[in-house]
């Protein structure tokens, strides 16, 4: 069940995603966004897993056409993110969903960068009402938690060195503090990105499948 590129409008500018629908044609809606390496296969093989669970996908390209395979290259893709043009594309990501999802409200999940930016669009747009947050970080993108119009699941690894566990609780006392709702989960004795199935000195399938479950439970549950 493999989706497609397609492009979109975005404040002026036209961006790229990758896009998945259900063979009903039309899912619940879900933002898919990627980590620091860009739009690559693994982010695509999520928005196909989605879609062959009953969802409509789309993964934004928010490095439009850039990707990287090593971690330095990746770095400077991620420092160099533009967060007024990622308001941008998230918001016309978004808007290029909508017609395809079956519910008025779309969740966003994202891996790494991608966690961070998830709640961010949490915050920014409208047509988002439910929030995966992977082992989210990026120093320059900073939501605003009373502005989240549905609820958090975040889901973080016991030895992220990124992104620790302390973080994570400090990410849920905040967003607590906006009376907003979240729940956290920390997986014991796995690392960063211990979702991604090409990563293989992080992957871990037992916590992985876990948190693909709660993920797709949460979206179901809060897009109606």
């Amino acid at each position: 069940m493999a989706g497609r590129m397609i492009d979109f409008p975005a404040n002026g500018h036209t961006t790229q995603g990758y896009l998945a629908t259900p063979a009903t044609g039309k899912g619940p809606g879900v933002l898919v966004i990627q980590e620091w390496w860009g739009l690559v296969p693994h982010i695509k093989a999520v928005c196909d897993r989605f879609a062959a669970a009953g969802f409509s996908a789309l993964a934004p390209d928010m490095y439009h056409g850039q990707t990287a395979s090593e971690p330095d290259g990746a770095g400077k893709l991620f420092m160099a993110l533009n967060i007024a043009q990622a308001e941008k594309d998230l918001a016309g990501a978004a808007k290029a969903l909508a017609p395809h999802s079956s519910t008025a409200k779309l969740g966003a999940v994202g891996f790494c960068m991608g966690g961070q930016l998830a709640l961010f669009a949490g915050t920014v747009s409208d047509y988002v009402g439910a929030v995966v947050d992977f082992y989210g970080i990026h120093p320059n993108v900073k939501p605003d938690y009373t502005k989240l119009s549905g609820p958090v699941l975040g889901l973080f690894a016991e030895k992220d060195a990124f992104v620790t566990p302390d973080n994570a609780r400090e990410m849920e006392r905040a967003v607590k503090a906006a009376g907003k709702q979240v729940a956290i989960h920390v997986y014991p004795g796995v690392d960063h990105a211990f979702f991604n199935d090409t990563n293989t000195a992080a992957y871990d399938k037992v916590s992985a499948d876990d948190a693909w479950n709660r993920t797709l439970a949460h979206f179901r549950a809060h897009l109606k």
